[in-house]
């Protein structure tokens, strides 16, 4: 099987050396998006407004990749304070319908650029 580097000009530029996320087979290995604004390259600011970010930057990883938020299996969260659970699990709730993914969240020492989240998916490739 071929690997495939997936980007996506509507979700912010890798930050160092690795792709926004690799196709390969039928999965899709998104790396983890911080609430950054694409176009300006800063964390918007608040928690949940950083999450919400981080996922629609993933959909749009995702997207790049011929696939969508609706075919995630799997999702890490990375948190700066496990006190942010519940603001982050609602708005991550909202991206979501019927089943959901299966899901890790963690608290980490520190994130990229200071942020408070970041997000991480593994979905199914290919035609939606």
């Amino acid at each position: 099987m071929r690997q495939t580097a997936v980007t996506s000009a509507e979700a912010p530029k890798a930050l160092g050396p690795y792709s926004q996320a690799v196709s390969i087979g039928d999965l899709v290995f998104c790396s983890g998006q911080l609430g950054l604004d694409p176009a300006s390259g800063e964390l918007v600011a608040g928690v949940a407004a950083q999450a919400e970010r981080a996922m629609r930057n993933l959909a749009a990883v995702l997207g790049a990749a011929g696939s969508g938020l609706d075919r995630v299996v799997k999702t890490t969260i990375f948190l700066a304070s496990m006190g942010d659970f519940a603001a982050v699990n609602e708005v991550y709730g909202s991206f979501f319908s019927g089943a959901y993914p299966a899901r890790s969240t963690v608290q980490v020492a520190a994130l990229p650029k200071g942020g408070l989240v970041e997000i991480e998916a593994v979905a199914l490739g290919g035609s939606r």
